[in-house]
């Protein structure tokens, strides 16, 4: 008879709903091993909905939020990774945003000496940011996060997740990023080495150039010329959030003139005639072809663009007419045609 095999690392699970009640019971005694393998545990059952919801519904949070606290960095990581779990389904994203003892608890872990709780911290709370309520609810904590750009130090995963979370946040209300210097500091992370973080800052970046004062702030921080240099990244994303953040810029007359000075319709011109076999490909494209088209758009709105853009008027029409593009595509040209020919 072939002998049960129980995992070292992980504490005993009891059958049906006694799991989870038994799991935190061990959670309550002082030994950080006996801590440690239940927590494993946990993180084992709640991939399961029914447990998770068992979970934020028979009042365990509590406990979690005095792991949080726990002097051994390796259970405050542990208790991070499983409220990431329960991140993952709408009844624990919702939980977790109700719970204000617990979301200030976890904010000080953004400071914790130990990475990977650091890390596991912010995964937390970039996944809360993604639901426009919990993007509003952790509006307090934006501060905090705007000031943590400036550390220098911290992992690449951590800066691109920061960055991440400051787009959602940015989203909901660029005003009050604007109002922490947003622009200045995440315009410094724009030329950064990984493209992951590339990609997060040129996104925020959009985000802040949505209102008036974004786009006044980008062209009064020069911020455009790293932006057109992006539209040369090796990364689609990259490019298509920096030609996305040039196409809210753009909508102003002196973003208009930056970048027409910057001679970026070259540059915008290409990205709109080029095409690629790959069908997948292509699909990856869409949002920086119509960002490019948008922005060619509003640079036809001063004249030296029109001059410009009509001397290179074919490609807008090809790209209007092509019968297997995308349709919005292919309005988004049309509308830039439009306005390029345009008289008075």
């Amino acid at each position: 008879m072939t002998g049960v095999h129980l995992d070292p690392t992980r504490a005993p699970v009891a059958f049906g709903r006694l799991a989870i009640p038994e799991l935190f019971a061990r959670l309550e005694e002082a030994d950080t091993d006996t801590k440690l393998r239940a927590l494993l545990s946990l993180c084992d059952v709640t991939h399961d909905p029914e447990r998770l919801y068992q979970v934020v519904s028979e009042g365990f949070l509590g406990q979690l939020e005095v792991l949080m606290k726990d002097d051994e960095p390796a259970v405050r990581t542990r208790t991070c990774e499983l409220l990431h779990l329960l991140t993952s389904h709408d009844i624990g994203r919702h939980s977790l945003l109700s719970s204000s003892p617990l979301l200030s608890r976890l904010s000080l872990l953004l400071d914790d000496p130990s990475v990977p709780c650091r890390t596991r911290a912010h995964r937390v709370i970039n996944s809360l940011v993604l639901l426009p309520a919990g993007a509003a609810t952790l509006q307090p904590l934006l501060a905090k996060l705007m000031a943590k750009l400036e550390e220098e130090e911290e992992e690449e995963e951590v800066q691109a997740l920061l960055l991440s979370t400051l787009n959602c946040c940015s989203r909901q209300d660029a005003l009050a990023a604007l109002a922490h210097h947003g622009v200045t500091l995440i315009a410094r992370k724009l030329p950064h080495a990984c493209s992951d973080i590339r990609r997060e800052a040129a996104g925020a970046m959009m985000a802040l150039s949505v209102p008036v004062e974004g786009k006044r702030q980008v062209c009064e921080a020069a911020v455009l010329p790293v932006l057109a240099g992006l539209l040369r990244d090796q990364d689609v994303d990259v490019q298509a959030n920096a030609a996305g953040a040039i196409m809210n810029t753009v909508v102003i007359t002196t973003g208009k003139h930056q970048c027409l000075d910057l001679d970026v319709l070259p540059v915008l011109l290409a990205l709109v005639s080029e095409r690629r076999k790959d069908g997948e490909e292509e699909k990856r494209r869409k949002a920086l072809v119509l960002y490019s088209l948008r922005a060619l758009t509003s640079l036809a709105e001063a004249p030296e663009g029109r001059r410009r853009l009509l001397e290179q008027l074919p490609v807008l029409v090809g790209r209007s007419q092509a019968p297997k593009d995308d349709p919005d595509i292919c309005k988004a040209a049309r509308t830039a045609v439009s306005v390029v020919t345009w008289k008075p």
